[in-house]
């Protein structure tokens, strides 16, 4: 424990930057999947065949391959920033299937009348999809989507590999490598900097849940 007493301050600068690289790449990922999984939902083919394709591939893509695309592709083919960003943008681009999917199968579940319902009385479907399909689809799927956002918190730690520096994992690798700390102690502060972030979250997704099946 005096490993991470003596290194609080690093400890704390992690933390914070793991907090803003999750934050980022959170938000992305639900911004982006809740599109694409209206594309998989379109009446238009091309759009529909865009959605399919975004799943197929980065569901079943790792996500180190990802990742090391975003870091030493994108510079390639002459898109150059920060590492941090390029660490967020692979973290959005993998997440946001798996955010689609859940998406969608909210969207499944909400009864095909309520859709009639809205194009009877002359909404389009982008209109009726995000005044009348989504809030009612959100509603049932906030435990996948909690579980996804859970899961890409704990993904963070392989972006961090990435060189997007001053994240939990390069707080890690700092004092084992670095400094020579004992790498167990070491390790126990990063589990807990987690830790402090996936119950929370966790909890706050729990009350949200019920907090949606009461109004419903």
């Amino acid at each position: 424990m005096n490993v991470i007493i003596d290194n609080f301050p690093l400890y704390l600068n992690g933390f914070l930057q793991t907090l803003r690289i999750c934050a980022f790449a959170a938000l992305g990922s639900l911004v982006l999947g809740t599109v694409i999984a209206g594309f998989r939902v379109s009446p238009v083919p091309p759009l529909r065949w865009v959605g399919t394709a975004w799943v197929t591939v980065f569901r079943n893509c790792p996500l180190t391959v990802v990742l090391f695309f975003c870091a030493f592709g994108l510079p390639e083919i002459g898109v150059n920033g920060a590492y941090f960003w390029f660490g967020v943008t692979g973290l959005v681009l993998y997440t946001s299937a798996f955010v689609c999917e859940a998406v969608r199968s909210g969207i499944n579940s909400v009864p095909a009348g309520q859709a009639e319902a809205a194009r009877a009385v002359g909404l389009t479907f982008s209109q009726s999809l995000s005044s009348v399909v989504l809030p009612q689809a959100l509603r049932t799927v906030v435990p996948p989507l909690g579980s996804v956002v859970i899961a890409m918190i704990k993904n963070s730690a392989i972006a961090g590999a990435f060189g997007i520096g001053g994240d939990l994992f390069a707080v890690g690798d700092t004092l084992t490598s670095a400094r020579g700390e004992a790498a167990l102690p070491v390790l126990l502060g990063v589990v807990i900097g987690y830790l402090v972030i996936t119950i929370p979250s966790g909890l706050l997704l729990a009350w949200l849940e019920r907090k949606v099946a009461i109004a419903r």
